[in-house]
């Protein structure tokens, strides 16, 4: 028998007689001892490890979800890494970009029509419709209605409207813009209801369908202010029938816009259509009517906000074909035909024939014939106005010559009652 102590070590004991089988045990004894003590304490530091990293989870766990008790999930913090696909703009590139939006949102100043904005820039600005109720209005509580003049340049009518606009006071119930031909300025003084009223024009000629694009631009600066709420295109022509308390409430309580559109089978409708307006517009939609147009605020964004129909106009509705025309009229009678009154609120007279309506004079303007345009005397026209019949038509009237200011100054204040 072999012993071996000392130091606390365990002892092993051997049959020193046997054979092979014993020297087998005895080598794997000796190779036995030192794994144990190899083994046990990586289990040990294994199991201390799992327990502090278990810890530290937890810790991180109620960091993060600020000290609440348990959370569904969480999410570890992202590292700040620069996204070398999205490279940030230097300054100047910053600045340029801001000073592109800033003149996209631009506005012209309260006291003045003008600005420096493009055409697409003051389309773009103006499609903008208020969607939350309850907008509110400044200063009318009913809204404003937007005079809008389309002239070749002098406004040689102007006192008669000075004298419309003035007669009651009520700058609350009305705006005013005028476009001209390009590089012509009107000069009116700070009294003046056309005072800086005048906006950017471009060169337009009869027949062209610039007319067309001068009527967007015009309303397109009509809706810049939010307080207009009804919008009629009027010449240097045209005369105001009525005192403007009575024609603001006959537009902005109209449950209509005033478009005239009718289907002519006559070489003058259906003959100006043109095939290469299909199919966005098909012959049995076409229509036509009078250029003098009244809206609402709702139509006119339609109008300015339109890439539909209106590039489709510009380029197939060519002359004989005229876009000032037909282009309203068919549109609006195709999208929103219960909006549309059907008639205009413009009288003309084409009596005489030809592709132009009669123009009075001085010798043409007269008591009788004012108090009949007025609905005072003579047949009365009839017509609807919200569903009911009216004899109250016609709020304007055209083509009056400049030699017709004198009379009508004379006898608008009895007749006309401004």
């Amino acid at each position: 028998m072999q012993g071996g102590g000392g130091g606390g070590a365990a002892a092993v004991v051997v049959d020193s007689s046997s054979s092979n089988g014993g020297k087998d045990g005895r080598a794997m004894a000796r190779s036995f001892v030192p794994v144990k003590l190899v083994v046990r304490p990586a289990l040990l530091f294994a199991v201390l490890a799992t327990g502090f990293l278990a810890a530290a989870a937890a810790l991180l766990l109620f960091v993060i979800g600020g000290g609440a008790g348990a959370v569904p999930y969480y999410r570890l913090p992202t590292l700040a890494v620069p996204n070398v696909l999205l490279a940030a703009p230097c300054a100047e590139d910053k600045e340029e970009v801001e000073v592109e939006v800033d003149r996209w949102w631009a506005r012209p100043a309260a006291r003045s029509a003008w600005h420096n904005m493009s055409d697409e820039e003051l389309l773009w600005a103006a499609s903008f419709v208020p969607r939350r109720p309850g907008v509110p209005r400044r200063p009318s509580a009913t809204g404003k209605v937007a005079f809008m003049f389309l002239t070749r340049g002098p406004l040689p009518l102007a006192p008669l409207w000075e004298r419309f606009f003035n007669a009651t006071g009520g700058k609350e119930l009305f705006s005013v813009y005028v476009h001209t031909t390009p590089g012509y300025r009107l000069h009116f003084p700070p009294s003046s209801p056309f005072h800086r009223r005048q906006v950017p024009s471009k060169t337009t000629r009869w027949g062209d369908v610039n007319i067309v694009d001068a009527e967007r631009r015009l309303l397109a600066n009509a809706l810049l202010d939010l307080g207009n709420e009804r919008f009629v295109l009027l010449s240097e022509s045209c005369i105001p029938l009525h005192p403007l308390p009575a024609v603001h409430a006959y537009l902005t309580r109209s449950h209509h816009s005033f478009v005239g559109a009718f289907d002519d089978p006559s070489r003058l409708g259906r003959g100006r259509y043109r095939i290469g307006l299909a199919p966005v517009v098909s012959l049995s939609q076409w229509r036509k009517g009078a250029q003098w147009f009244e809206l609402d605020r709702r139509l006119a964004v339609f109008v300015v906000a339109d890439v539909r129909y209106y590039p489709r106009f510009r380029e197939a509705c060519l002359a004989p074909c005229y876009v000032d025309e037909h282009y309203l009229p068919t549109v609006l009678t195709i999208e929103t035909p219960s909006r549309v009154a059907n008639r205009s609120v413009t009288w003309v007279d084409w009596s005489r024939g030809g592709s132009h309506p009669a123009s009075f004079g001085v010798a043409d303007v007269g008591e009788e014939f004012l108090a009949r345009l007025a609905g005072k005397k003579g047949n009365k026209e009839r017509c609807m106005y919200n569903g009911k019949p009216t004899d109250l038509c016609f709020l304007f009237a055209r083509k009056f010559a400049p030699s017709a200011l004198q009379p009508l100054l004379k006898l608008s204040t009895d007749i006309l009652q401004y």
